[in-house]
């Protein structure tokens, strides 16, 4: 157990969870002056909160063509549809991957394409269970379209889940991203939807771990069929 709790407090946190943090321990600090029991309750919960924001190094896969997963988590949905209007993708129908993440995955998103950021567009919205597949019309969302050097349009939404009610997105319009670097963050249990270009089939299946920066979710100008898993 010791070993274990140190693996999870020697991993590097990203900043935006230090006042988190700072205000859990003092919860907890003012807990030990009520009751022992809870205590030890608070300083689970803050080595909770820690582990969270844990932003940990990542290995890049490098390719030009390579569409690496933005987030941690399951691979939820793979549907074919019209991307939503704001990501200004046309009216043709593309692949949608969703990868949901739980409180428990590593929340800072990383950028699934090196480019050029076209487009940032945030709506205001409900708070559904991110899992849900209304949740990419209903939630509070905010939408980047991604550009890369050889012309290819990549959509990334951000969504707010049941519990998340903040999502942070650290680039402006324009800003140049390099594949698998780190561009927002969303608290606390959420989901991303990644619009592959038309044509584009994904490598993944639905019920796969995906990890941010490092899963390979397509690979852009092959024709593929998208494939199927077996649980087992």
């Amino acid at each position: 157990m010791p070993m274990n709790m140190l693996k999870i407090v020697a991993v590097p946190m990203h900043p935006e969870g230090r006042k988190f943090v700072a205000i859990f321990a003092a919860i907890t600090l003012i807990l030990a002056l009520i009751w022992e029991p809870l205590f030890w309750l608070g300083v689970g919960a803050t080595v909770w909160c820690y582990y969270f924001f844990r932003d940990p190094v990542r290995v890049i896969p490098q390719g030009d063509d390579l569409v690496l997963s933005p987030a941690d988590g399951v691979v939820s949905l793979i549907q074919t549809l019209v991307p939503p209007k704001e990501l200004g993708l046309g009216e043709a129908e593309v692949t949608r991957v969703s990868v949901f993440m739980n409180v428990f995955n590593c929340h800072v998103n990383r950028a699934p394409v090196a480019g050029k950021v076209r487009s940032i567009a945030y709506h205001k919205g409900q708070f559904l269970n991110a899992s849900f597949d209304k949740a990419s019309e209903l939630n509070e969302r905010n939408s980047l379209r991604i550009e890369t050097a050889q012309g290819a349009q990549i959509g990334v939404v951000q969504i707010a889940g049941l519990v998340a009610r903040r999502i942070v997105c650290f680039v402006r319009e324009g800003s140049a991203l390099e594949a698998g670097h780190r561009f927002g963050l969303i608290r606390f249990g959420s989901r991303l939807d990644i619009y592959l270009p038309e044509g584009v089939a994904p490598l993944v299946c639905v019920g796969q771990t995906a990890v941010a920066g490092e899963t390979i979710l397509a690979q852009l100008g092959t024709e593929q069929t998208a494939r199927r898993g077996v649980s087992v």
